[in-house]
């Protein structure tokens, strides 16, 4: 991508924004329909490793990164407590603190503070509607303590919204995020880093339900606003880029998504993080976007170098990598390359059996995936060689008979597994659809090829 193109398209984010005025307004809020309409396949501890919260807390405005990344997994609220303390529990040592010099204290403050720690403490602990009674109570106490347009309401405003937001009851969600953005522009200007937080947290609001514009809008004022008060070079500025970028990915405006992701990744680099889970797996949605641009050799570039760094920094013996791994060897075959792929796969397979389990359903899907590449490599043999290998044909089948079977993948336990697990289930059952699907139209190409020959 062009630095011509990237300059445009950052000066096109400036345009965008430059009309904020001192209000932030937003079309009426709508009721979210089908908010909840199985899309609930993920649990609640995947939502708060994989989307970025701001849940403001404590004295003064606090930010609570609960990850990194912003993906558009439809989750389910209801989840193990252990799990979503476990996943949590860890992004609490993270929060920064934004000073107000507010030295407001009566007993409405006092009963905030304790109702935010009591309601993050449930948060924690996975017992949701003890969490949202105490942010409720917090919230009243902010506003009787220290008045309806103080910041401090405004932080447990936008408590309240991320944790509805993180429980799909959006409709819930809309006007805490864009109360707690008027109140903040009104006491701090609307161009203040506090403001561009809360932008963030509403363009994520908008961008889980795939209300796209929206979510650009915010992700490109919180941006110009990022960019003016921590500097172009600023990590928390490249994370802004990525969701807008994703944001325009979504959007199928590739292009100017890649000139983003690079600039991110970019920043990430300069600042040294070109090492990190954050920048690989940026890298990781970069390579994806180059496949769907149809640019395989640069997707396969990129993909060897993040599967080089996890090497490196994890070994082989590494989900991760093996994900990363998976991964080369699907452009790979993509782009017509069938041995690498298989030696890649077979790697992986060893791998994910160890630290699995055996029939675990990771390891049928590679299982697929080697069946499926032998029985490419059958018709490829065919077309070019006019040739049948007994051996590759003997293969491919075992392999589709343990994919299948996995010792049936314990079927029956699976089935009384909760909810969450239920989306494993259905992968499994289309990967082995897809796998009897490839292997009986080979058997009919080989029955062909046969009876021509005869």
């Amino acid at each position: 991508m062009s630095q011509r193109r990237l300059l445009l398209l950052m000066r096109n984010v400036r345009l965008a924004a430059a009309s904020s005025s001192r209000s932030f307004h937003l079309p009426a809020v709508a009721s979210i329909s089908g908010s909840n309409d199985g899309n609930s396949s993920y649990s609640f501890n995947r939502r708060l490793g994989s989307t970025f919260g701001a849940i403001l807390i404590g004295q003064a405005a606090f930010f609570l990164g609960l990850g990194n990344n912003c993906v558009l997994a439809q989750d389910d609220s209801a989840a193990p407590a252990s799990t979503i303390s476990e996943k949590a529990d860890a992004n609490v040592t993270s929060l920064h603190r934004i000073e107000d010099g507010s030295v407001i204290s009566n007993e409405h403050t006092v009963k905030w503070r304790i109702f935010t720690d009591k309601a993050r403490d449930f948060f924690l602990k996975g017992e949701l509607d003890e969490a949202e009674k105490f942010f409720k109570a917090a919230l009243h106490e902010a506003k009787e303590g220290f008045g309806l347009g103080d910041p401090h309401a405004a932080s447990a405003l936008n408590n309240l919204a991320e944790f509805y937001r993180l429980r799909k009851e959006y409709e819930k969600a809309e006007p805490l995020y864009v109360e707690a953005i008027e109140i903040l522009e009104q006491s701090f200007g609307p161009d203040d880093i506090r403001v561009g937080a809360a932008l963030r947290n509403l363009g994520q609001h908008y961008h889980i339900q795939r209300r796209f514009d929206q979510a650009q809008t915010c992700y490109e004022r919180a941006l110009k606003i990022q960019g003016r008060v921590m500097g172009l070079g600023h990590p928390d500025y490249a994370n802004t880029m990525y969701l807008l970028a994703k944001v325009l990915s979504q959007q199928r405006k590739g292009k100017d998504a890649e000139a983003l992701i690079r600039e991110s990744i970019r920043i990430l680099e300069e600042a040294g993080l070109g090492e990190s889970p954050t920048c690989i797996q940026r890298m990781r949605f970069l390579s994806m976007e180059l496949v769907k641009l149809g640019r395989l050799a640069e997707a396969e570039n990129l993909q060897r170098k993040i599967l080089h760094s996890l090497e490196l920094s994890k070994g082989w013996d590494s989900l991760d990598t093996t994900i990363a791994a998976e991964t080369l060897s699907f452009t790979l075959q993509t782009m017509g390359k069938l041995k690498e792929p298989e030696e890649i796969l077979e790697r992986c397979l060893s791998v994910r059996k160890k630290i699995l389990s055996e029939d675990h359903f990771q390891v049928a899907g590679i299982l697929v995936h080697l069946a499926r590449l032998t029985l490419l490599q059958i018709v490829s043999d065919i077309k070019v060689n006019n040739d049948l290998s007994r051996s590759n044909l003997v293969k491919a089948k075992q392999l589709v008979n343990d994919s299948i079977s996995c010792k049936h993948l314990k079927l029956l336990d699976l089935l009384k597994l909760q909810e969450e697990y239920r989306h494993q289930r259905l992968i499994i059952s289309m990967l082995n659809r897809l796998c009897a699907s490839v292997f009986h139209f080979t058997m009919s190409l080989i029955h062909g090829t046969l009876c021509q020959r005869l």
